[in-house]
């Protein structure tokens, strides 16, 4: 019987340098895109698609991010008696509930898949998500909702796919695609960051999946794969002769806030639907864009 997915991985144990200094002391992930930090819209899209235990795989210098998470009585009785009753409810929202949270710590930066498989005590033998907070993506429906959707008639290993310019799938897991009905491909291999003359499509991951528990017990092979990494897609790849592997084309629109133009192109289009923002930023821009003229 095909079970309910109930958990998700956070891989935060990253180091953060392409947005050095400012990561020097901070956590990438903490890095806010108007007035939340990445890692709060990965909870929320996961909370949004019925997730219940969130698991993150922390590494040194990482503490913020479990402070985020947890309730600060100070911050809130200031705010209380202050009647910043508005402020209040945002902080308020953020802690998870008591039990549903959990850090495992990486030691070493051995790539996604060892990340993963640091969480695998925690997971069991259950399906689990996987959510990389660098890409945000902006959708009426939460991604990961939307493949939840499709992941209940399908099963298996399923990724959030897109098509991308061929000049940078060395940059992603790109899929080998079998047969593909405009919104569902289905996959029959996958390469990890293929220059563009040996990427078998233009169809790549994002930093969203749901997978079957089989993919932790090759991740326990702890093979090295591109860039001397342990790769979770080297391990997907593994089960397809057992497992359905899929890739879903999901609405929405992806950032990636792993480079600097990413974040702030995210910054910019979330802060064009901002409230506090919206009204401002049409002039704003286009004063901008006069002065650099």
């Amino acid at each position: 019987m095909q079970h309910k997915v109930r958990k998700a991985i956070f891989p935060v144990g990253g180091l953060g340098t392409r947005f050095l200094p400012a990561t020097k002391a901070m956590p990438k992930e903490m890095l806010p895109i108007v007035d939340k930090p990445l890692i709060q819209y990965a909870v929320e899209e996961a909370r949004a698609a019925g997730i219940e235990e969130f698991i993150f795989v922390t590494g040194r210098g990482k503490a913020a991010i479990e402070d985020h998470f947890d309730f600060s009585y100070e911050l809130e009785k200031t705010l209380a008696e202050r009647g910043k009753q508005e402020v209040l409810a945002a902080v308020s929202e953020i802690p998870l509930d008591p039990g549903q949270i959990a850090y495992v710590r990486q030691q070493v930066p051995k790539g996604l898949g060892h990340a993963v498989w640091c969480a695998r005590n925690l997971v069991g033998d259950e399906p689990f998500a996987v959510l990389l907070a660098d890409d945000l993506v902006k959708a009426a429906t939460p991604c990961l909702a939307q493949m939840m959707d499709v992941w209940e008639g399908l099963g298996g290993n399923l990724v959030a796919a897109m098509e991308i310019p061929a000049a940078d799938t060395s940059r992603y897991g790109i899929l080998d695609v079998a047969w593909d009905d405009g919104k569902i491909v289905r996959a029959k291999g996958l390469v990890e960051k293929p220059s563009p003359e040996q990427a078998p499509s233009r169809l790549s991951i994002i930093g969203r999946y749901i997978l079957d528990p089989s993919v932790m017990v090759e991740l326990g092979r702890q093979d090295l794969g591109a860039g001397g990494e342990i790769q979770l897609t080297d391990a997907m790849a593994r089960t397809l002769d057992r497992i359905p592997f899929h890739g879903l084309r999901f609405e929405g629109r992806r950032f990636d806030c792993g480079s600097k133009v990413g974040f702030v192109e995210a910054t910019v289009a979330f802060a064009m639907e901002h409230p506090e923002t919206a009204e401002a930023m049409p002039d704003l821009l286009s004063a901008l864009l006069h002065r650099s003229r």
